[in-house]
C-alpha cells in the first residue's frame, strides 16, 4: 500500500504541475508561476509528506522524479514516441546533472563529518 501511495502522490503531483502550471503563467506571467509554484508544489508537498500520501520509509524519491515522468509520458501521449527521441538529448543532461550532484553531495558529507570528527579529537 506504501509504493501505491508513493505512485499516487508522485502522479497527481505531475498531473497539476503539466496542466495547470502554464495555465497560470499564460493568464499572469512571472506573479502567476511563483503563484503556482507556491500553490501546487506546496500543496502537493504537504500532501505527500505529512499527511502521507507519499512514504518514503524505503527508497527516497522525490516528488521532482514524479513531475519528470508525468511530463515526459502526457508528451509521448499527445504527441507520439517521436516526442520521447526530440527528449533524449535533454534526458542526458538532466542524468549527468544528477550525477554530478550526487557526486557533490557524497563529497560534502565526508568532508563534513572529517570536520566534525577533527573537532571532536581536538575537545577530547
Amino acid at each position: 500500500m506504501k509504493h501505491l501511495g508513493t505512485i499516487l502522490g508522485a502522479a497527481i503531483a505531475g498531473i497539476f504541475v503539466m496542466s495547470v502550471w502554464g495555465a497560470f503563467v499564460q493568464a499572469y506571467g512571472i506573479a502567476g508561476g511563483w503563484f503556482a509554484g507556491l500553490i501546487i508544489i506546496g500543496t502537493m508537498w504537504y500532501l505527500n509528506h505529512y499527511v502521507g500520501i507519499h512514504n518514503n520509509e524505503g527508497a527516497w524519491v522525490d516528488m521532482a522524479l514524479g513531475i519528470g515522468v508525468a511530463g515526459f509520458m502526457r508528451d509521448v501521449f499527445m504527441k507520439g514516441g517521436q516526442a520521447a527521441i526530440e527528449s533524449l538529448p535533454t534526458l542526458a543532461v538532466v542524468l549527468l546533472g544528477g550525477i554530478a550532484g550526487g557526486i557533490a553531495a557524497v563529497k560534502l558529507e565526508q568532508y563534513l563529518a572529517d570536520k566534525n570528527s577533527e573537532k571532536e579529537e581536538e575537545m577530547a
